[in-house]
């Protein structure tokens, strides 16, 4: 492979004139492929979480003569299905955030990329209704592929972009993820119908999991010859030394600060409960719709891709906000209230107006807020932890996420079978609840808003001293007189 230079990564900046400013920071447009990339290949990981549990009771009556128990047990085994993600991701994110702090982007993406391939690979040849064992290794396969994606776009936002688009590429990144899980959501219920015929179950299973693996593939061949490690030039001073300092830092040392951090804690809680929540609700989508409205299994599907839809629409606008705002507070805290809100009006109208409409309004509504706050939890996270690698502290969320999101799926999969999904939703409400308050105990300290600030008077101190010197060594002063020592991001539409 050749090496990297300049013009493999397809400067925003024209070549400075001089070589003074050769270090400056600075943006390249490659960054947005990057980010696009990634895009995509968390797209299907996040689409092979849920294509099997949204038409759930499709696969029950498929792999039925390979599944244990009674009717509960039967249904467990197929959450589980989902759940996997959630259980590989706790133990694994830790060695997998060593590898980001040490290797890098490129590193995690090919290893996430390649272990996402072999396991949609693996699902081909579990089409077999005595085959549901293979079919789970697969899926764990593909569970521990996404510990090397899910914890990516804060970093691959801190390496890329500058001061002020963090944010936003965050948004970008996890858009990739809810928009594979909207696919997940709407495509399986369309190839998959509940045929009568378990052949044609088969066929179709086939035609699904071959079709993934194709995707898969490419996406790997891709990342094999695109994806880069980081830019020549980092996009900020705050940006480059948090990075340089993750990957010297002893990763256990980092651990112990970000667990006596207080407000990390909370906030780490906090946004366990929440998107532990988003993940149980996703699970068991299919039960609680075809409880209320039998034979539904289409439009189940496509309630669940407008939750997800609503939420990447939520998740840019929130991304935008925090980057014109700095509001990380008081945004988290208005999205964490109307995410409980949003469930509280899920619950209710769910049981009591029987319309299936409603249903996609309300799905919306919880979608556009709970998952909305997704970047917005990476992005406060990532404020205050600074210096500490984004990779850790992402890391960190979301094992919070998987294991809240284990518990409420069991709890929830137990409360839908063996009473009612009103008392399931209602134990999520109550959750959300608890999660709005404890947020309101997290202190606002931005530090990685403060380095910068520190870094830009900095600046300001030296352009001053800069042209008292000159100015008295001239014997004038004049506006023609001036020097731009900013550490500011400029494109080459700024620039002569």
């Amino acid at each position: 492979m050749s090496s990297d230079t300049e013009e493999d990564y397809g400067r925003d900046e024209k070549q400075p004139i001089d070589g003074s400013d050769a270090n400056r920071p600075r943006v390249y447009f490659r960054r947005w492929i990057m980010v696009g990339l990634f895009c995509m290949y968390s797209m299907s990981n996040a689409y092979q979480w849920i294509h099997l549990n949204i038409i759930a009771n499709v696969i029950l009556r498929y792999y039925n003569a390979s599944l244990p128990g009674d009717s509960y047990q039967k249904q467990m085994a197929i959450d589980w299905l989902s759940m996997i993600y959630m259980l590989a991701y706790i133990p694994l994110i830790f060695p997998a955030t060593w590898l980001l702090d040490r290797k890098g982007l490129r590193v995690v993406g090919l290893a996430g990329t390649l272990l996402n391939c072999l396991g949609a690979w693996l699902k081909c040849a579990s089409v077999s209704p005595d085959r549901f064992g293979v079919l789970m290794f697969a899926q764990t396969i593909c569970a521990i592929a996404q510990i090397f994606i899910l914890g990516i776009p804060a970093r691959l936002a801190a390496v890329w972009f500058g001061p002020n688009e963090v944010s936003t590429a965050t948004a970008i990144g996890v858009f990739g993820n809810q928009v594979g899980v909207a696919i997940g959501f709407l495509v399986p219920p369309e190839i998959v119908p509940n045929s009568a015929s378990l052949d044609q179950i088969g066929h179709d299973l086939s035609m699904m999991f071959y079709g993934t693996a194709g995707v898969t593939s490419a996406l790997f061949l891709l990342v094999v010859f695109v994806f880069k490690k980081k830019p020549p030039v980092p996009p900020s001073k705050a940006q480059a030394m948090a990075v340089e300092q993750a990957a010297g830092e002893k990763y256990g040392k980092s651990l112990l600060r970000l667990v006596k951090n207080k407000g990390f804690i909370l906030l780490t809680v906090t946004y366990g409960i929440n998107t532990g929540s988003y993940y149980a609700i996703s699970t068991l989508l299919n039960p609680i719709v075809l409880h209320y409205f039998p034979d539904q299994e289409l439009n189940a599907g496509r309630i669940g891709l407008t939750i997800v839809l609503a939420g990447v629409l939520g998740s840019i606008l929130a991304g935008i906000w925090l980057d014109k705002t700095r509001t990380y507070k008081g945004t988290t805290i208005g999205i964490y209230l109307l995410s409980m809100l949003g469930m509280v009006a899920f619950t209710f109208l769910t049981k009591y107006v029987n319309q299936i409409w409603v249903l996609f309004v309300v799905g919306g509504i919880l979608g556009f807020f709970m998952t909305g706050y997704l970047p917005v939890g990476f992005e406060f996270a990532a404020e205050l932890t600074y210096p500490e690698s984004e990779g850790t502290s992402s890391g960190l969320l979301n094992a919070s996420a998987q294991f809240f999101g284990i518990i409420l799926t069991i709890g929830m999969g137990l409360l839908v079978n063996k009473v009612s999904p009103l008392e399931a939703n209602i134990t999520v409400s109550a959750a959300l609840l608890l999660g709005t308050i404890l947020t309101g105990l997290i202190k606002s300290d931005l530090r990685r808003q403060a380095a910068e600030k520190r870094d830009q008077d900095t600046q300001k101190v030296k352009q001053e001293i800069f042209l008292e010197t000159k100015f008295t060594s001239n014997g004038i002063c004049g506006d023609e007189t001036k020097l731009n020592v900013d550490d500011s991001v400029t494109s080459d539409d700024e620039r002569i």
